[in-house]
């Protein structure tokens, strides 16, 4: 599922009042990262993450390989702060409407 730019803008808004969950540093992208990153969407359909200065990748690239790895939606990329979404299979498990 693609997101167009008002479900993106609605995503972006909601991104805003999250904490994020988890810090990505120096290692990068690691399979410890990869599981943690795949439960939180699995729970959570919409998370918030950190790329710290000391990381080698820039949040783009990160938001990207996640992204592609975990079969997600990039929502933003804004600072060093990223934001993944990824819709419940479940229905009863859906937290998120998309206009």
């Amino acid at each position: 599922m693609e997101l167009n730019s008002k479900q993106r803008a609605s995503l972006r808004s909601q991104a805003g009042r999250l904490q994020a969950i988890m810090q990505i540093g120096k290692d990068g992208i690691t399979d410890n990262l990869i599981d943690s990153v795949n439960s939180a969407l699995a729970a959570r359909e919409l998370i918030k993450l950190t790329v710290l200065e000391n990381s080698y990748l820039e949040p783009s690239e990160v938001l990207g390989e996640l992204a592609g790895i975990l079969h997600a939606q990039p929502v933003a990329a804004i600072g060093r702060k990223i934001v993944l979404y990824r819709r419940a299979e479940d229905p009863k498990k859906r937290k998120i409407v998309l206009p």
